[in-house]
């Protein structure tokens, strides 16, 4: 799928993330491929996943742009989200349309910079899109400086830094605070949990917005309902 052909197909559209990890009940490639089926049929523009598996499996079934990623922990980082060059690879052999990796300000493995992997990407594989992973309007801005062809907030409230941030927070400060400052496309990511945040975040500028706990974990969904009920 061609760049031109990728922005057209994800330009104001929703993105269903599909994941599911090994300790949660619908951990299966197979699952998620048919996960991402339905999001299709629901009218999704594009599908974030993770792993190449589940990536392969996905692209079977489902011939929307893929944002990949995968997530693996190592001992000397707090970074799990496409940390190194090892998990590039691994995604580069199922051909996704764009790759997304942790940008915020932490160190990687092995005490990489951003700002290094950032390079090594662009040296082995120069026409891969990027995606910024970012937790504050900080990150947002270096990512955008460093050249990233979508700056994402998907961080926001899981890092240290950011554990006070919400982006919904004031009518999604940071986000505004981002779109008025970036030369990139901002893709809105993270606890967007309904339609109208959704709508609003693309009135808003972004390029598109990912969801993902609110419609594909329904062990989450789930928990919502009992708790009212609960309560």
């Amino acid at each position: 799928m061609k760049n031109e052909e990728i922005l057209k197909k994800l330009k104001g559209q929703l993105v269903v993330s599909c994941q599911a990890l090994p300790d949660e009940p619908l951990h299966s490639s197979f699952i998620m491929s048919r996960m991402a089926l339905a999001a299709k049929q629901g009218g999704a523009g594009g599908i974030r996943a993770n792993t190449k598996e589940d990536i392969a499996e996905i692209k079977k079934l489902v011939d929307l742009p893929v944002i990949a990623i995968i997530k693996r922990d190592y001992p000397d980082s707090e970074i799990y989200i496409t940390p190194t060059m090892k998990e590039i690879r691994e995604l580069m052999e199922v051909k996704p349309e764009i790759i997304a990796l942790d940008a915020t300000d932490r160190l990687r493995p092995q005490g990489k910079t951003l700002d290094q992997f950032f390079a090594e990407i662009k040296a082995e594989f120069p026409d891969v899109l990027l995606m910024a992973d970012c937790s504050t309007y900080e990150e947002c801005i270096h990512a955008d400086e460093l050249g990233f062809d979508f700056i994402g907030t998907t961080m926001v409230g899981y890092t240290p830094e950011s554990k006070h941030l919400k982006i919904d927070e004031d009518d999604f400060k940071i986000l505004r605070d981002v779109l008025a400052n970036v030369k990139h496309r901002v893709i809105c990511e993270g606890n967007i949990d309904s339609p109208q945040k959704a709508r609003r975040v693309i009135d808003l500028g972004s390029f598109c917005v990912v969801v993902g706990s609110s419609i594909t974990r329904p062990q989450l969904i789930t928990k919502k309902y009992s708790q009212a009920l609960e309560a």
